[in-house]
């Protein structure tokens, strides 16, 4: 059973220009992650960030969570609202 992620990140102009620096590199190491299959991050508007995320199960959406919230993207980002939907399929 695969898992997706769909949703925004929003927020103001000085925090966008802190999600496009930490971007690049977030998304890199997402994506080589063991069981992430899909892993996107755009600005789709100003300050809006589309996200699309897939993981093969549970146990490789807990360890991106894990990494994720260690890390120096959340350092810099985790104050910033999400609005992101979970999809089993």
């Amino acid at each position: 059973m695969g898992i997706t992620l769909k949703g925004q990140l929003r927020c103001g102009p000085e925090d966008a220009r802190i999600v496009r620096a930490a971007l690049p590199d977030h998304i890199r190491l997402s994506r080589a992650e063991p069981g992430c299959e899909h892993f996107e991050i755009e600005e789709s508007a100003p300050g809006v960030f589309s996200v699309e995320e897939r993981f093969e199960d549970d146990a490789a959406l807990l360890a991106h969570q894990t990494r994720t919230r260690a890390s120096e993207w959340w350092r810099k980002t985790g104050h910033i609202p999400r609005d992101v939907r979970r999809t089993d399929t």
